[in-house]
């Protein structure tokens, strides 16, 4: 017992410090991106560094309350948390406030909160609690669609909302469920569904329709029999034509036109050189000038508040989604090198703990933890260094911004203590 109460306060400092070097790190960065000309304090609360420092006291706050609560909590309440997150983007579709063309924020005067933020907890925690359920078994097909339910039903909210980019960070807790136990027949699907979709945005969805038709006649894993072989096949085609329905309308519909230009450039599949010249110009110019900022830091960068484009402020929203633009130019390789290190290391440190987890809650909850940061990281970096279109993700623990910082703070601290409790769910 006393063994037990020792390490129920032992808590993972390692992870800690590199969370605590990254939220610092990052509040240098966009100061540098935010300070420009002017000779303020730090402590400038209308200025983005100002209202940062407030949101990293909040949030080392917010990750001490959590240590103080009980680690079984978290699994207890989980469905309470998944429920409350969902009523929160379902307010969003009355109460709402428009920024960017997304409707997800939440404004309460100067203040505003996005939900979906917390929402990705909220995910995680009913994940794991289903998942690690005694009853629940993901080789039955119920259990399979209900977690995939879980995942789906946010997605979609916020997909409604036009908010694609926090949506799209809710696909990586399918790597979650398929950890678990997920046939690897429903990951060729996914791959499938992928392939569709492509098909139905680029060619239209009749020729969508007629390419599922082919695969699902001459594929040579179709049930023997010639009754089975009708029916298997037809419910395969008519699944394929509903889902290229819904594809080819959501671009139409529910992407922005830049979106969908975004997208384009992204696939390839915009061909007028005309329009490719006048994309470059505008939905490019971000991308261009992140480039052009990282390229120009060379390998040991040009030092701190000496990248001219960081002051120039050529980088649009330079402090929020594409902060790593500023550590390359004033940091150069050997500070971009040292954001992505800390980024990889305390992701593998998580899957560590992870895989130590007597509690299957608290396993899989650090797995959904690993899933949604290497998404953010993954694909924020890779944005702004073009390997993927702008989708407007943050950099977690970099990006300016309190919901994303309090977000991924909690999303973080909840393992931590689910971790301190290792020995005691012997």
């Amino acid at each position: 017992m006393r063994l037990a109460r020792q390490h129920k306060n032992k808590f993972d400092f390692l992870s800690i410090g590199i969370y605590l070097a990254l939220i610092c790190f990052g509040w240098i960065n966009i100061y540098a991106a935010t300070i420009g000309s002017q000779d303020g304090s730090i402590f400038d609360l209308s200025q983005p560094y100002g209202k940062q420092l407030l949101f990293m006291g909040l949030s080392v706050v917010l990750g001490a309350i959590i240590f103080a609560i009980d680690a079984k909590f978290y699994e207890r309440f989980a469905s309470i948390v998944y429920l409350i997150a969902i009523v929160l983007l379902l307010g969003l579709f009355v109460f709402g406030k428009e920024i960017n063309g997304a409707t997800s924020w939440y404004a309460i005067g100067s203040f505003t909160f996005q939900p979906s933020e917390l929402v990705k907890v909220a995910v995680s925690l009913a994940l794991a609690k289903y998942l690690s359920d005694m009853q629940t078994s993901i080789s039955r097909p119920l259990d399979q669609l209900n977690s995939i339910l879980l995942v789906l039903l946010p997605t979609v909210l916020i997909l409604l909302q036009n908010d694609a980019g926090s949506a799209l960070v809710f696909l990586s807790f399918f790597f979650v469920i398929y950890r678990e136990g997920l046939p690897n027949s429903h990951l060729y699907i996914l791959v499938y569904l992928v392939i569709l979709t492509l098909v139905a945005i680029k060619l239209g969805v009749l020729i969508a329709l007629g390419f599922s038709a082919l695969f699902f006649l001459i594929q040579p894993l179709i049930p023997k029999g010639k009754y089975k072989f009708k029916l298997w096949s037809f419910l395969a085609i008519l699944g394929s034509g509903i889902v290229a329905v819904i594809a080819r309308y959501f671009y139409d519909n529910i992407l922005q036109p830049h979106q969908r230009d975004r997208l384009n450039l992204w696939l390839g599949f915009e061909e007028d050189p005309e329009k490719l010249a006048d994309l470059r110009r505008t939905i490019l110019y971000n991308l261009n000038e992140s480039q052009k900022a990282i390229s120009s830091g060379g390998f040991s960068g040009k030092g701190f508040l000496q990248g001219t484009r960081t002051i120039g402020n050529f980088v649009p929203e330079q402090h929020t989604d594409y902060i790593f633009s500023t550590v390359g130019e004033e940091w150069g390789f050997i500070g971009s090198s040292l954001v992505v290190i800390l980024f990889v290391t305390l992701m593998l440190r998580i899957i560590y703990l992870a895989n130590l987890q007597k509690n299957p809650f608290s396993r899989i909850y650090g797995m959904g933890v690993v899933a949604v940061l290497f998404t953010h990281f993954a694909i924020n970096i890779g944005m702004v260094i073009g390997l993927f279109p702008t989708v407007g993700i943050p950099l977690p623990f970099f990006s300016y911004g309190g919901s994303s910082l309090w977000g991924f703070t909690i999303l973080l601290f909840i393992f931590l203590k689910l971790d301190s409790n290792r020995l005691n769910e012997w």
